[in-house]
């Protein structure tokens, strides 16, 4: 089942965040940085915020029993793209739990996010995807996503190398 999130999902999308970082990237990190890039970016504020924005959507995807299996969050473009378009669209975020991998379930995620943001009129669409994560490239070019540009992402103390791909319409 996947669902549109609401405010009172911010304490579950905060561990379901944090959990999913941790076990995808959780090993490439200095404890200090992995910490403080979580609370940055996976607090219930951060999700509250996020949730009350009109420019963003997220959904949860859960198993039978309500389970949470994974999430996404998608909206308007925040990535430092040059010449950025005023609508274009981001998939911000999709992350899936290490046992649920293979399920599909980033993918139907991942339709339900690019048909929100197809009746939001936003276009072109961006991701940012880390540069050593062949699995999430090759995902995003299935759907048409190409490498554009590359910026710098911080993890606390840690930079790491993002590659922007870009979906035109």
């Amino acid at each position: 089942m996947i669902r549109r999130a609401t405010l009172a999902d911010a304490p579950l999308l905060a561990e379901l965040g944090s959990s999913t970082f941790i076990e995808a990237f959780g090993h490439l990190y200095a404890r200090e940085d992995l910490e403080t890039f979580l609370a940055q970016a996976h607090s219930e504020a951060k999700y509250r915020a996020l949730l009350s924005s009109p420019d963003v959507a997220i959904w949860i995807a859960s198993d039978e029993r309500g389970a949470p299996l994974g999430y996404g969050i998608a909206g308007a473009c925040g990535l430092p793209v040059k010449d950025l378009e005023p609508r274009a669209g981001e998939i911000k975020r999709l992350y899936v739990r290490a046992a649920a991998q293979g399920l599909r379930i980033g993918s139907r995620i991942m339709d339900v996010m690019l048909d929100w943001l197809a009746s939001a009129g936003r276009e072109p669409l961006y991701v940012g995807v880390w540069s050593q994560n062949p699995g999430a490239q090759r995902l995003y070019g299935r759907y048409g996503f190409e490498k554009v540009s590359e910026y710098d992402f911080p993890v606390g103390k840690q930079i790491d190398r993002e590659f922007i791909f870009r979906r035109r319409a």
